[in-house]
């Protein structure tokens, strides 16, 4: 395996009415990604406390390496409270500054990243200038590049979102994102025709947009795929969107078809979403089961 992925941004506490669990987006698609049988590794910062320690501790639970986690002295480990609504669905208020919003751009980091084929990048980690410019750097001499949009208010800044665009290999974003994105840049409110316009005017090669239980749809290697996803009875929808991305990304990187992509990536994150938590084990029989089984599909 010669696909060395990075993940970088936001490492937190998720508190949830079931506890806390260990989270951010990067968090979860490294974790996703290394379950699917990635090389991954992640880069994010934690406070010099207790919950960066036990953070630390899960992470290498998990089986990632804390090679690039560093300690903030100053700032505390990152704290998210995240409220659960009747079906599932999460609303998020983060707070700030958080440890994983200084991350240091230093001599290993910029090593190892030169080596690296896969960069994943969110928009809320550069909610902060210092992360911007690490981000940014970093972006520059890796060959493929995924831009995982996650428009978390106040936190939806058009100039970071425009930023990361430019340049970018693969984006991927949900249905409402889209919407707002659309506003912001004139695009057509028609989703199809909004990506169409997004990966002429950034020349992104793939675009793929989900829409939670209706499934996702993707435009990939110059031609449009789609699948309507797989019916699951939800606990919670925090991480599936994650694991969505991590599925997709292993899908583009082993060269399958755009349907085969969106099938599996459906597949983990209606999983994911059927679990408590944003990284429970990935029981690929399971995830197989319910890719066969025609009766789950909507």
């Amino acid at each position: 395996m010669n696909n060395k992925i990075l993940c970088i941004g936001e490492f937190l506490w998720d508190s949830l009415p079931k506890g806390l669990f260990l989270g951010g987006a990067p968090f979860n698609v490294a974790c996703h990604l290394n379950m699917l049988g990635e090389d991954c590794k992640m880069i994010s910062r934690v406070g010099h406390d207790l919950l960066g320690n036990q953070a630390i501790l899960r992470l290498t639970q998990k089986g990632l390496s804390h090679e690039f986690i560093q300690i903030d002295e100053k700032y505390s480990t990152g704290l998210v409270n995240a409220l659960l609504d009747v079906n599932g669905n999460a609303s998020y208020n983060i707070l700030e500054p958080a440890a994983w919003d200084f991350i240091e751009l230093n001599d290993n980091i910029t090593s190892y990243a030169s080596g690296v084929k896969v960069m994943i990048f969110g928009s809320l980690a550069q909610r902060n200038p210092k992360n911007r410019f690490t981000i940014k750097t970093l972006r520059k001499n890796v060959p493929l590049t995924v831009f995982d949009v996650n428009l978390r208010p106040p936190f939806d800044n058009v100039e970071i979102i425009r930023e990361s665009l430019i340049g970018t290999n693969i984006v991927k974003m949900n249905d409402s994102e889209l919407s707002v994105i659309s506003k912001w840049f004139g695009f057509p409110s028609d989703l199809k025709q909004a990506a169409n316009a997004l990966s002429s005017l950034f020349n992104t090669e793939t675009v793929c947009i989900t829409q939670g239980e209706k499934g996702a749809f993707l435009w990939n290697k110059n031609s449009w795929a789609e699948h309507p996803g797989y019916k699951v009875k939800v606990q919670d929808t925090v991480g599936s969107g994650d694991a969505f991305l991590a599925a997709l990304v292993a899908g583009i990187l082993a060269g399958n078809d755009n349907y085969k992509i969106l099938a599996f990536a459906n597949a983990v994150g209606a999983y994911v979403a059927s679990c408590d938590g944003a990284t429970p084990v990935l029981h690929l029989n399971e995830i197989y089961e319910l890719q066969n089984s025609r009766d789950q599909l909507q």
